[in-house]
């Protein structure tokens, strides 16, 4: 397996305003830099712990030859309830979501099991492994209010006396790299993974930037959900505690720019055909916070509870609804706020237009 990276799916090659950094900051080893705002990596540093899988809202980074659909129903066929770092994956169990967690632990018959402690996949850097036991925080307090189900923890147990590995000096992976280049086209591969890998946004990827996408993560959850018993009582969590879903409300200051629909990287934010009205689905928020770096008034805010009843009755509300009036001058729909019947276009052309006259009468003088 190694890093992909599909430069359309990403929150920042979106917009310029986007603010997301989930994957530079999971990075056990730095090799994940911004360039041009949008996320660029160094393959040959690249140690395909699948953190960055993890953490990105959009799976815009995955790692090819890995799917977590086909793992999630290998592993539920299989006599087994026990997940071990790079030995079930072949990566870092932080390659799999909150939503993943949750999903797993409601369609497996057995408790989830994972061997959280013995996660050594970041290194000296201990990233991996407070992502990891982080997401099994998150997934058990939303089972505890979903369902009886909760994911374990593997304890610490006391291991026989095991003799320590000899650290490979640095010239030993070199000597293994130059004797597995055999050919020219091998060297000119191996020199290219130690180069940055950049990426930029062709028509090709503004294309896919303009598509809708719900990722996969959500629709395994959204669908182990529908077939999960509902809760006799639906609890309100608070928001700030759920990492990959939310409410919102939209206050008084909007101004109907259109911009954040048009922005929603899966429609969760939409509107009718006369742009009437702003339109949410929190199961497909994915709290990219994408909508909420490009408000210039910052009219949309985060609700401070999530209720839980989504999960299993999802409901599109409407945010803000505008009334909407036909421009007298050009016949388009606007925003009306009283006064003449006229869109702001035509209203600052006919200004432009009458100051033009206006010089142009003093000019005559």
């Amino acid at each position: 397996m190694h890093l992909e990276f599909a430069v359309s799916s990403c929150i920042r090659a979106t917009s310029k305003f986007s603010e997301c950094s989930k994957c530079v900051d999971i990075c056990p080893v730095d090799t994940i830099e911004i360039v041009d705002n949008i996320p660029a990596f160094t393959p040959s540093a690249c140690i395909n712990c699948g953190g960055c899988v993890g953490v990105c809202p959009t799976e815009a980074f995955f790692l090819s030859g890995f799917s977590s659909i086909e793992f999630f129903f290998k592993f539920l066929e299989e006599d087994n309830n026990e997940l071990v770092c790079q030995k079930d994956l072949y990566s870092c169990l932080s390659v799999l979501s909150v939503e993943h967690l949750i999903s797993l632990a409601l369609a497996s018959n057995e408790p989830i099991v994972i061997d959280a402690h013995s996660c050594k996949c970041g290194g000296e850097s201990d990233k991996l492994r407070v992502k990891l036991l982080d997401n099994i925080e998150e997934a058990n307090f939303i089972l505890d209010s979903i369902s009886n189900k909760q994911i374990e923890i593997k304890s610490i147990e006391k291991k026989n006396k095991v003799e320590e590995q000899q650290k490979t000096p640095s010239r030993r992976s070199f000597l293994s790299l130059k004797g597995a280049i055999k050919s020219k086209q091998e060297f000119d591969n191996a020199v290219v993974a130690d180069e940055l890998k950049e990426f930029g946004i062709d028509i090709k990827d503004i294309n896919g930037i303009k598509e809708k996408k719900i990722p996969d993560k959500r629709k395994l959850l959204f669908s182990i959900l529908k077939r999960q018993e509902r809760p006799k009582v639906y609890d309100v969590l608070a928001g700030e505690d759920i990492s990959f879903t939310s409410q919102k409300f939209i206050d008084e200051s909007c101004t109907n720019c259109q911009i954040c629909y048009r922005i929603c990287p899966t429609g969760a934010l939409s509107s009718d055909n006369k742009f009437s009205v702003i339109n949410f689905d929190a199961m497909m928020c994915l709290k990219c916070h994408l909508c909420h770096d490009v408000c210039e008034p910052n009219s949309i805010q985060l609700q401070r509870g999530f209720e839980i009843k989504e999960f299993f009755e999802p409901t599109q509300r409407t945010l803000a609804s505008f009334n909407i009036k036909r421009c007298n001058e050009c016949g388009n729909y606007f925003t009306y706020k009283g006064g003449l019947i006229e869109c702001p276009r035509c209203q600052i052309e006919e200004a432009e237009a009458m100051e033009l006259h206006e010089n142009a009468r003093k000019m005559n003088f």
